[in-house]
């Protein structure tokens, strides 16, 4: 696209369904140089990545070509076929449905990169949760907690 100039950075909070804590430190790295080669793959920057057991934090510089949710259909899609292929898990791996989406200025980069690196001490004292609630206040989106947060049936 000719004469299209911009900068767009945006976190995305992928959890895992149930908020179960399957993403252990053994495939961790592994999944993270997936995840990344897939937005790559989509012409996207990732900026930092990182989370613990039962979700991830993505921040990435995004190029106006493709929608958001078309991103992380695939992001979601094919992490979750590769997990299970691999067999890292004993169980089924899948992604919760939905996810979160929060975007910065560029001012507030390396605030959002540090947060992101950190996520191991900070969920040390707060729990998933309290960090979504957090940010869902914080940018002002309204929400349901019966969605966000579902429980097994």
């Amino acid at each position: 696209m000719a004469n299209t100039y911009t900068q767009i950075h945006i976190q995305f909070v992928l959890v895992v369904k149930y908020r179960k804590g399957l993403l252990h430190s053994s495939f961790k790295d592994e999944l993270y140089q997936y995840i990344t080669g897939i937005i790559k793959y989509h012409n996207h920057k990732v900026l930092a990545i990182n989370g613990v057991a039962d979700h991830i934090h993505i921040l990435i510089g995004m190029r106006p070509t493709q929608s958001i949710s078309d991103l992380l259909q695939d992001v979601k899609r094919s992490s979750s076929k590769w997990i299970n292929e691999k067999k890292f898990l004993k169980v089924k791996f899948e992604w919760q449905e939905g996810y979160g989406a929060f975007s910065y200025s560029k001012s507030d980069l390396n605030n959002v990169i540090k947060y992101i690196r950190n996520q191991e001490q900070h969920h040390a004292v707060k729990t998933f949760r309290e960090e979504y609630l957090e940010f869902l206040k914080l940018f002002e989106v309204d929400y349901d907690e019966r969605y966000i947060f579902k429980e097994p049936i």
